[in-house]
């Protein structure tokens, strides 16, 4: 049950806290009171998409908190899944929206993804208003409405062709595709040993590509590299004249006539003498380097050939060698495949058809218990629609057979006739907005038992109704309230004569701001909000007379139907 609701500086709403009961907690006000707003903060804590204008004008932030008490376990379990923690059956949702954008959704106090929200709102709450009524015009919602009402059984049996669609979606995708290579079998297969043979006879291995266009890179600059490097050669130990390995070997001469006289005369001969083996050893490796560079031609046009043929794979047959191996590997299966094409396709069809017919069993045993479940609940609806001033109606679920699909091979439509005579004719080519208002109604009741939320908002679906329909659909709100706790924001008073619990939304102004406040009315107050509905401006003695029948009335009703 939603206990508690807290606002804060959310559009016309400067603070708010109230707490609901159970049974019929009914919402009145003046048009543009903000009734709408005080639905959309509660849509908005439930992860409903909201832009930071609704932030009142000078705050930095708008923020909505909802109690919930006596989840349940279907709760409790969802949490779990979630990690989410909980304590004595309760759970607080919030969310906070700054004047950045940014939000923050909260449950007992985590953080949490609007998708996480969501999942546990589902399981707690059911907003219903106008947008809702018209989703009654749209097929698909029919066959959900009959399948929610079927129970478990269907349920069940749902969920098994499901699963079959899977499966039977995946391998009919198979068959066409096989279907489609075996008009190209000859094609495919001359293309495919050509692409396989190309592949397996570049013999690549790992990790040689890197190394070909590194060694690539340096044969591209071999003559420079020789140039370089000989340059060097001739300074040091190839050129004319005094060279550097010239010169050492007469520092050396010249420091060994002194060495013998000084110990660090002696270490100086050393040191250069260490110089002279390490120029030695320079000059013996840079002369080789020079040498191999000497074949660089022949073997840049060995590397060069061998990067034209791995890059030309690469063209053909995949971003990377990675790819093209992996594209190569993918031929030689499909040509292991059409080695025993014949069979394979014969094993894919045996396979298509046992699901198939699998399929076809499941289907039909779905739409028998559809058909079970239709009368069922076209008969409920009956008798709830009667309930609410409908005269002679008459109402059916008509099922018809299509294609398969993840929900079977039938499609569900409702149709309806509201007047004595008149011919049965679909829902959508008949129904007024008054009319759905009371549909809806009617199967909310029907699933009032059935269902588990707790709590139902409804965001005045009574529009386009009044008079004795009006009182009729009030006593069936009052009947749905027995096992459920219903928030119903309405305009009218015959409604609002039902509630269990009062409440008036009211805007007021002191002429620099205006906010939006909800006030619990006692019964008297509850009387005079009353009497409002029923005179508007003019307010006698004898319209709160009237309000106050209407009270004691609403009470007896609640009274007999207890």
């Amino acid at each position: 049950m939603l206990r508690g609701l807290r606002v804060s500086n959310f559009a016309l709403i400067e603070e708010l806290e109230v707490s609901f009961a159970d049974g019929l907690n009914v919402l009145t006000g003046e048009t543009g009171a903000g009734k709408s707003i005080l639905l959309g903060s509660i849509q908005t804590a439930l992860g409903a998409k909201t832009s930071k204008d609704v932030i009142r004008n000078g705050a930095e932030s708008a923020y909505v908190e909802l109690v919930f008490e006596n989840c349940g376990t279907a709760v409790e379990e969802e949490l779990r899944r979630q990690e989410l923690s909980i304590e004595d059956g309760s759970v607080t949702i919030s969310r906070k929206l700054t004047a950045t954008g940014k939000s923050v959704s909260r449950i007992n106090g985590e953080a949490v993804t609007a998708a996480a929200v969501k999942e546990v709102a589902s399981l707690l709450l059911e907003i219903h208003g106008q947008q809702e009524h018209h989703s009654l015009l749209n097929k698909e919602k029919h066959l959900e409405l009959l399948d929610r009402y079927g129970g478990e059984k269907l349920l069940l049996q749902k969920e098994e062709v499901m699963l079959l669609w899977q499966t039977y979606r995946k391998l009919n995708a198979e068959l066409l595709q096989a279907k489609d290579e075996a008009m190209n079998k000859n094609r495919d297969c001359s293309y495919l040993e050509f692409a396989a043979s190309e592949i397996a006879q570049a013999a690549y291995k790992p990790g040689e590509l890197e190394g070909l266009e590194q060694e690539f890179e340096r044969l591209s600059h071999a003559k420079a590299l020789a140039e370089g490097v000989s340059t060097a050669l001739m300074v040091t130990a190839d050129g004319a004249g005094e060279t550097v390995d010239h010169l050492l070997n007469t520092a050396i001469r010249s420091l060994s006539k002194v060495s013998a006289y000084d110990t660090e005369a002696d270490g100086l001969l050393g040191q250069m003498e260490e110089i002279a083996t390490l120029l030695s050893e320079f000059n013996r490796s840079a002369g080789q380097y020079v040498e191999s560079l000497s074949d660089s031609e022949a073997e840049y046009h060995r590397v060069s050939e061998r990067l034209d043929l791995l890059n030309r794979l690469k063209s053909k047959y995949g971003k990377t060698m990675e790819e093209v191996l992996a594209y190569g590997r993918e031929c030689e299966e499909k040509l292991a495949r059409y080695a025993d094409f014949d069979a394979y396709l014969a094993k894919l069809e045996k396979e298509y058809t046992d699901v198939e017919n699998k399929m076809e069993k499941a289907c039909v045993t779905l739409s028998e218990l559809r058909r079970q479940a239709a009368a069922e609940l076209s008969k409920e609806i009956e008798t709830a629609l009667s309930e609410l001033n409908f005269l002679a109606v008459r109402f059916e679920i008509r099922l018809e057979r299509s294609g398969y699909s993840s929900n079977g091979f039938d499609t569900a439509e409702f149709y309806i006739a509201t007047n004595p005579g008149e011919e049965i004719k679909p829902l959508m080519k008949i129904a007024s907005g008054g009319e759905l208002s009371r549909i809806m109604l009617a199967l909310k009741t029907v699933f009032a038992d059935r269902d588990e939320i707790p709590t139902l908002i409804f965001d005045e679906i009574d529009t386009g109704i009044s008079g004795r329909t009006a009182q009729m659909v009030s006593e069936k709100m009052a009947m749905i309230s027995g096992s459920k706790q219903l928030l119903c924001v309405t305009h009218l008073p015959q409604i609002a004569a039902m509630a269990d619990t009062h409440f008036v939304i009211e805007k007021s102004t002191d002429g620099v701001k205006t906010v939006t406040e909800l006030q619990q009315l006692s019964e008297e107050n509850s009387i005079e909000e009353l009497a409002r509905m029923l005179g508007g401006t003019m307010i006698t003695e004898a319209v709160r007379q009237n309000a106050r029948e209407m009270k004691i009335l609403a009470a007896q009703r609640k009274q007999e139907r207890a």
